[in-house]
């Protein structure tokens, strides 16, 4: 934990929820140095803040989540923004992000399992080997079909 807080404000909220290291009463290009620090030592970095103090460190981060009760500074230099002030909604945006990726990758493995496997059916592969002719209305129908189960997979996102 980065923060311009004094020590003792530091050391409670490190206690409180069991942060391993902290720095405190750290000034915007202290956090900002900080932030590259930790990414040329190969860290991905997050960073979480609300004041004016914290955007120099937001815009270096890799990922800078703003607090929506916060200045507009921040905000404006964040990727996102928590609309309420609670820390907990970045542990859910995070669990989200990581669901909404597997979801799309599997999205990308299902369309490229229909239309690597259909799309030389309906061209008339088959009809190479002896095969049936696909009329076009099951191509079509296939095509749908990759639509609906891309769109129903998305849905468990919200579930």
């Amino acid at each position: 934990m980065i923060t311009g807080d004094n020590e003792r404000v530091a050391r409670s909220v490190q206690e409180e929820i069991g942060i391993d290291s902290i720095l405190a009463g750290a000034l915007p290009l202290e956090k900002s140095r900080k932030i590259e620090e930790l990414q040329r030592a190969g860290k991905v970095v997050a960073m979480i803040g609300d004041g004016v103090n914290d955007a120099p460190a937001l815009a270096k981060a890799d990922l800078s989540i703003a607090m929506g009760t916060g200045t507009d500074v921040a905000i404006n230099t964040s990727d996102v923004t928590l609309v309420k002030g609670d820390l907990l909604k970045a542990v859910k945006l995070l669990s989200l992000s990581r669901n909404s990726m597997k979801i799309i990758k599997q999205n990308l493995f299902l369309s490229f399992i229909y239309n690597s496997l259909l799309i030389p059916v309906a061209a008339g592969v088959l009809v190479l080997f002896d095969g049936p002719m696909l009329p076009p209305v099951f191509a079509s129908l296939a095509m749908a079909m990759s639509s609906v189960s891309v769109v129903s997979n998305s849905l468990r996102i919200k579930g």
